[in-house]
């Protein structure tokens, strides 16, 4: 038997206010059909005014805490993903920290954009395998409406706001692929790309938040090539093929890249959780929010191989592998 960290809830919060294709036509040179046709998204949602990413991220973490059955008192750790920060510092975990009404344990943020909740995945997994903590708390959320220009059509019909949480908690597993809980997470990164995707603003050089920049053409090259590939990685671990999994829950930025991901797996579409069309690109948060999706539907059941992975600026990328 073997310490393994095992999913045992998970929660979600979107934002009141969708705001279609339609409605973006009328701030930009854009349409339903373009988007659709370029990136499969349909509509997204937006945060209200004084709506913060810490807001969102409560919702979810109590959404996710009551489906495991457990209290805030239960929690030894709490790590949210975010590029969309309430403030500079502190970070936004502890934020969510004191509303939940949590003492003890620790809470920090981790930035790696559209990655990040592989990424805080993946540190909480190290922590629970190396006994540092049972119980943890992982967060994917974003405001990311708060970093676009409007007048950028590349962009701004792209993202949207919301939050995702998972429940980690350490129990013992069989060991190999057929043993319950995390398995394996693989994180990369490769920093001469850079300026493909990025926020140009920042409290050292311009002391200002920035907008959203990106080279659109060559993200989705480096996407569908990193992705495969770690997703390749991830299975050879562990002795598995994708002709294994039951579920593929991608980042949810561009239906495109999805579509060509799962074809170089050679993937059947019938195993990919697809939110997308309604939650566009929500950086950080949109695999949570996809997984809470497919698991409250009951897509993901118990038992399930299921494969998460996302890339995002930097370039970051990364994957995880779970037995439900």
């Amino acid at each position: 038997m073997v310490r393994r960290a095992r999913v045992i809830g998970c929660g979600s919060a979107l934002p009141h206010r969708r705001m279609t294709n339609e409605e973006l036509a009328g701030l930009v040179d854009t349409s339903d059909e373009w988007i659709v046709q370029r990136s499969g998204i349909r509509e997204r949602r937006v945060a209200a005014e004084g709506e913060t990413t810490s807001d969102l991220a409560l919702a979810a973490a109590r959404a996710a805490l009551g489906r495991a059955g457990i209290a805030a008192a239960d929690l030894d750790l709490i790590i949210l993903a975010t590029t969309t920060p309430d403030r500079t510092f502190p970070a936004t975990a502890v934020r969510v920290q004191a509303a939940l009404g949590m003492t003890g344990g620790a809470a920090f943020d981790v930035q790696a954009v559209c990655s990040g909740f592989v990424y805080a995945l993946s540190i909480a997994d190290a922590m629970i395998r190396q006994g540092q903590v049972r119980t943890a708390l992982v967060i994917g959320a974003e405001t990311f409406s708060r970093l676009l220009d409007w007048s950028d059509r590349s962009t701004c019909v792209l993202f949207g706001d919301g939050a995702g949480a998972v429940i980690l908690q350490a129990g013992l597993s069989e060991a190999g692929a057929q043993g319950r809980g995390i398995l394996s997470t693989h994180l990369h990164s490769d920093g001469r790309h850079e300026d493909k995707l990025y926020v140009d603003g920042g409290p050292s050089s311009t002391r200002t938040v920035g907008h959203v920049r990106m080279d659109g053409r060559e993200v989705f090259k480096h996407a569908v090539t990193n992705l495969a590939a770690v997703a390749d990685e991830a299975l050879r671990a562990n002795g598995l093929t994708a002709a294994d999994l039951d579920w593929l829950v991608p980042h949810q930025a561009n239906r495109r890249i999805i579509e060509a991901t799962a074809r170089k797996l050679d993937l059947p579409p019938e195993k990919i959780v697809l939110t997308v069309d309604r939650h566009a690109n929500t950086a950080a948060a949109s695999i949570p929010l996809a997984l809470d999706d497919a698991v409250s539907d009951g897509r993901i059941r118990e038992g399930d191989l299921v494969l998460i992975e996302a890339m995002g600026g930097g370039l970051t990328w990364g994957a995880a592998l779970v037995r439900w």
